[in-house]
């Protein structure tokens, strides 16, 4: 009797772990969305190759209105004519939609390393609130092709994926009193990660609430950022 309940709790098992890899697999569609470019102002009288800054959004600017984009963030310091050393796509996101809904990785990806002159080995990945779930999950589908990724107050719905980066170096930043997203989230991403001996740093922002896209405005995250090649 107990060798047959363990061999039916083996199926079990067996049968809800494959399930879980078939849903991980799933194709996903595949999409273009659209996005601001920003280049850096002597990107036309040189022919150096630049590093590139993937900016994902949160969840209020999603639409069809890339304005909307220029609230907070890499878009907002561009459009009040901040000027940076690399090249910034910001992506929008339907509504409706998360960043893990589509593929629209695949098409940026190859449009912005076939029509600018992007380095390859130092292309970035940073976002905020549902941006931040979407640099996470992003990288770990894509975990070959970020010198470095950047989430703020963000998460992973799949952690149990999350070594798959333990390679690439990973600053992520979190508020103690983020009503929205709680800290909790990153907390047991970055636990996971250490167990594996990932490059995480991991900033608490203490009694910090969910409005941390201040920290755009700081020079020490680009910094830190460019340090980083594949």
């Amino acid at each position: 009797m107990r060798t047959h309940l363990v061999t039916a709790l083996i199926t079990l098992l067996t049968l809800i772990v494959s399930s879980k890899t078939q849903a991980q697999h799933t194709p996903k569609n595949y999409q273009k969305y659209p996005y601001l470019l920003y280049l850096p102002k002597d990107y036309n009288t040189t022919k150096d190759s630049y590093p590139v800054v993937i900016y994902l959004h949160g969840g209020s600017q999603r639409g069809q209105d890339l304005s909307k984009l220029k609230i907070y963030g890499l878009p907002y310091l561009v459009d009040k004519g901040r000027e940076f050393p690399f090249i910034i796509a910001s992506p929008q996101c339907p509504d409706g939609k998360f960043w893990s809904t589509d593929n629209w990785f695949d098409s940026l990806y190859t449009e912005l390393t076939t029509t600018y002159r992007v380095d390859p080995k130092r292309v970035y990945l940073t976002g905020i609130s549902m941006g931040g779930y979407g640099v996470w999950q992003t990288a770990v589908n894509y975990p070959d092709k970020f010198a470095a990724v950047m989430p703020l107050c963000g998460g992973c719905d799949d952690s149990t994926q999350i070594c798959r980066i333990k390679h690439m170096p990973i600053w992520t930043f979190h508020g103690t009193a983020d009503e929205v997203i709680p800290i909790s989230e990153t907390e047991r991403l970055v636990k996971r990660l250490t167990d594996c001996q990932g490059r995480v740093n991991f900033t608490r922002l203490e009694k910090e609430g969910h409005s941390i896209q201040y920290l755009y405005e700081d020079n020490a995250l680009y910094a830190w950022l460019l340090k980083q090649h594949k």
